[in-house]
């Protein structure tokens, strides 16, 4: 896949956890695919994020190039509550099943079924068709599927997300998945006419995880609705709850809202370069 889902990986179970202590929070990253893929940036972005909610201690550890010797990186995971991958390499079953659906790295009728919305409801299609694509960045108005879930409770039914890449055509054994989100792809800009997921819900193992498709840059990362799924997905994942409330400004079904300090964290946007330029359709 060009850029890795946001995967949010619980690795305790159990809602009684006291609050008083912060999540400890890990952000894994180190390698992505593409020129445009600035894992290093979206990192920084991402852990500031999750330290303004106030509810987390976050460490960035950096895995070794692809090529490279993995045998002596061995980050002690037992340490933290919270796996942020913000990685473009796994290639093995068992992140095939967290993450629900993927793209991209030659995904295909084996990876699991293709899954939208279609007519109101969830559906699949387990035909042969590789998997990814997107059209060019633009903003997108993002629906929600299941309200009260605690990760959407009390956010609008519908939002519009920054500039971003609209991913489709997701496959994967979506076991345990609830979505909780979609967007509608346009044909117009080589959509596939469905409403594709875009927020999931899983469980694996005695896991909670929350999947996002949004946030390829740090102008989609500046979205306030981004910033607030990711903040109440990451206290979910690790806590089974959400304590946090919806901000002021979360963007309406039909304006973007956005935090100019954090898409100017690119050095190219606060050159004046707008991000939409920067990369072709694939």
């Amino acid at each position: 896949m060009k850029r890795i889902w946001l995967v949010l990986l619980g690795l305790v179970m159990g809602c009684g956890m006291a609050m008083a202590a912060p999540v400890k929070v890990i952000i894994l990253d180190g390698q992505s695919g593409g020129t445009y893929h600035d894992w290093k940036l979206t990192s920084q972005i991402m852990k500031r994020q999750l330290e303004e909610a106030g509810l987390f201690e976050v460490a960035v550890v950096t895995a070794p190039p692809a090529d490279a010797d993995f045998s002596s990186f061995r980050p002690d995971f037992a340490k933290y509550q919270l796996v942020v991958s913000n990685y473009d390499a796994p290639d093995w079953p068992a992140f095939n099943e967290m993450i629900g659906v993927g793209g991209w790295r030659g995904r295909d009728a084996p990876a699991g079924p293709k899954w939208y919305y279609k007519d109101g409801q969830l559906d699949s299609d387990p035909g042969p068709d590789p998997a990814g694509m997107h059209g060019l960045r633009t903003p997108f108005r993002v629906t929600a599927r299941a309200p009260q879930h605690p990760i959407l409770r009390g956010l609008p039914p519908e939002w519009m997300h920054h500039t971003d890449e609209l991913y489709t055509r997701l496959r994967g054994p979506g076991k345990n998945m609830t979505v909780l989100a979609t967007a509608y792809a346009d044909p117009a800009n080589r959509g596939t006419g469905f409403d594709e997921p875009m927020l999931m819900a899983l469980t694996f193992g005695k896991g909670r995880i929350f999947d996002t498709t949004l946030g390829h840059d740090a102008t989609a990362l500046s979205c306030v609705g981004f910033i607030t799924t990711f903040q109440r997905g990451a206290e979910w994942a690790a806590t089974g709850r959400v304590t946090q409330k919806a901000p002021k400004n979360f963007p309406t079904s039909d304006s973007v809202s956005y935090r100019p300090d954090l898409a100017a964290m690119d050095p190219a946007v606060a050159g004046g370069v707008p991000a939409t330029s920067r990369a072709p359709a694939k």
